[in-house]
């Protein structure tokens, strides 16, 4: 009396299957043209930045220190001035902006 009678549903096809869908999928798109994308176009700009760290370049550390780079190591590490006399060892990778580039060494000829 108070339970409605249940109608048995068809198993689906494959249109109401692609509908339910559609909408995932949108979601999916559009988070990654948003969200995704930036921000990997964001690291790779990042890692093109501290690939090319030179002597001489300034910049400024995730901590928010302001050095010299005074010699680049091969092993993922800077050594960087931050006073007359004063070097720091400081990971690549926390490098956040170069503020002045040095010119590359011209060729003798």
């Amino acid at each position: 009396m108070f339970i409605s009678p249940a109608y048995a549903q068809s198993a689906g096809d494959a249109t109401s299957i692609l509908q339910t869908m559609i909408p995932f999928i949108l979601i999916f798109a559009i988070m990654w043209l948003l969200l995704i994308r930036p921000q990997q176009k964001k690291m790779k700009e990042h890692r093109a930045m501290v690939e090319a760290l030179r002597r001489g370049d300034q910049v400024i550390t995730a901590g928010g220190i302001i050095g010299k780079v005074s010699k680049v190591k091969e092993d993922g590490e800077i050594e960087v001035e931050i006073a007359e006399g004063v070097k720091v060892r400081i990971v690549r990778q926390t490098i956040t902006t170069v503020m002045s580039k040095t010119e590359p060494a011209k060729d003798k000829e």
